[in-house]
């Protein structure tokens, strides 16, 4: 395609309500999604169903040729940071499907550069790019590692967090500049605390709310593929 005409489509998948597609659109790119759930506040076209079968299914038909680019959020809560330490002795943990290398593998099959997203704190993704949220001036810390695969892009200098992160910790409660996007309990932020501070407006759903990426990230990502293709950087 000719970068910088045109609008790229983007392949979306384990795409939740829309924080990465949002970020993505605001980059440039159309976006189409696809997540196993029912998704009704997802922004934009979406397909209902399993995202390994919807892609490997594009990919046997062809039609994978559409897309410039694929982004991939697998469940990751087998082996994140949160699941494996406080969680764990909750009971949690060790039960989620983790899919990041049969997604891998499947991206590599596309031909397509793609990205991978993660939670801080996984040893099994190769951690090329991460991104936190006072790189964005968000009210969340929200560290996040990304894969890269046939491309590159260089990793921007983590600013200092300003304070903590407010809610209880064992019994006692702290203020701070930031929120805490994960969980239901322990002081955690309302409803619009949690919107404003991720930068989503479009739901209203908890959980959606805490699974999402900050369009912000994604929207500095896309910017930078972008980038790459229309100044020729090779992966």
């Amino acid at each position: 395609m000719r970068w910088g005409r045109l609008r790229p489509r983007l392949l979306d998948l384990f795409s939740c309500a829309g924080g990465a597609a949002m970020g993505y659109v605001r980059a440039g790119f159309v976006v189409d999604g696809v997540d196993i759930g029912d998704r009704p506040n997802y922004p934009f076209p979406y397909h209902q169903g399993d995202a390994l079968e919807r892609l490997a299914a594009l990919i046997l038909s062809g039609e994978i040729e559409r897309y410039a680019f694929v982004h991939a959020s697998p469940p990751c809560q087998d082996k994140c940071t949160l699941t494996v330490g406080t969680n764990r002795s909750q009971g949690w943990g060790g039960i989620h499907e983790d899919l990041v290398a049969p997604t891998r593998d499947l991206l590599d099959k596309t031909g397509l550069p793609y990205i991978i997203e993660q939670p801080n704190g996984r040893a099994e993704i190769r951690k090329d790019l991460w991104l936190c949220g006072e790189m964005f001036g968000l009210g969340v810390i929200r560290h996040r590692n990304f894969e890269l695969g046939g491309w590159t892009a260089e990793q921007p200098a983590h600013v200092a967090h300003r304070g903590r992160v407010k809610g209880w910790r064992h019994g006692q409660y702290f203020d701070g500049p930031y929120v805490a996007a994960y969980g239901n309990g322990g002081g955690k932020p309302s409803i619009p605390e949690l919107q404003a501070a991720m930068g989503i407006t479009w739901t209203d759903v908890r959980e959606e709310l805490t699974e999402a990426i900050p369009p912000a990230y994604m929207e500095w990502i896309g910017r930078a593929f972008i980038a790459s293709r229309v100044l020729g950087v090779a992966a």
